[in-house]
């Protein structure tokens, strides 16, 4: 009967030792589906018009698990080219599973598909028909096979101008708070081992939000 005793008291002060902490929220399972764009959504849909690279027909809606800045899992939608979903999605996978915080992930046109906007709200976005700034090439979002991640506390700086301009408070990178994206960081690491590549590490300017397939 002693023994017994001693046994219980033993697994009750271990179990004491393995609460969680208040507050704090279990991972829920990371989540995605991939799906082609249905005609409902096609007939709103302003990220995309005539002219474009790609077809609607070769782009997917994507919807994946996010960690957010407010300690949550939350579920983001992004459209990228039906080639490129798996990469992307594993890629966020990963960073699900490392619990790097983002702070929104909503399509483009919630904002009435507008670069600017999407980035003023520090919002995550991938597909966008759209050249590229002060060029008239087609942008790597404009082919769905680029992300932007964090825009606000990952800026673009060209020129000394800094897109959006609130990220300007970002622009020191030797800092490191919630939502930054640096040289060798997990996030670049997670991107790399799908074979994306970071424009943070590009020379002429700084696109330190910027994913794509071919580093451009």
């Amino acid at each position: 009967m002693q023994r017994f005793s001693l046994s219980f008291t033993v697994l009750a002060l271990a179990g004491a030792l393995f609460v969680p902490a208040a507050g704090s929220q279990a991972q829920a399972p990371f989540r995605s589906s991939v799906s082609p764009i249905g005609a409902a959504f096609r007939a709103q849909m302003t990220s995309w018009h005539k002219g474009c690279p790609v077809p609607v027909s070769d782009l997917r809606l994507v919807k994946v698990s996010f960690w957010g800045f407010d300690g949550r899992a939350h579920k983001g939608q992004l459209i990228l080219h039906k080639s490129y979903t798996r990469p992307v999605v594993k890629a966020l996978r990963t960073l699900y599973g490392a619990r790097f915080p983002i702070r929104r992930m909503r399509l483009v046109e919630a904002y009435g598909s507008s670069d600017d906007r999407s980035m003023a709200a520090d919002n995550s976005s991938a597909f966008n028909c759209r050249g590229v700034t002060g060029s008239s090439s087609w942008s790597e979002h404009a082919y769905g096979r680029a992300i932007d991640i964090n825009p606000l506390e990952n800026p673009e700086v060209r020129n000394g101008v800094v897109s959006p301009p609130d990220g300007r408070k970002y622009t020191n990178r030797s800092k490191w708070k919630k939502g930054m994206i640096h040289s060798g960081d997990r996030v670049v690491r997670a991107f790399e081992a799908v074979g994306w590549h970071w424009g943070g590490y590009w020379h002429s300017l700084k696109d330190y939000q910027h994913f794509s397939w071919n580093g451009q």
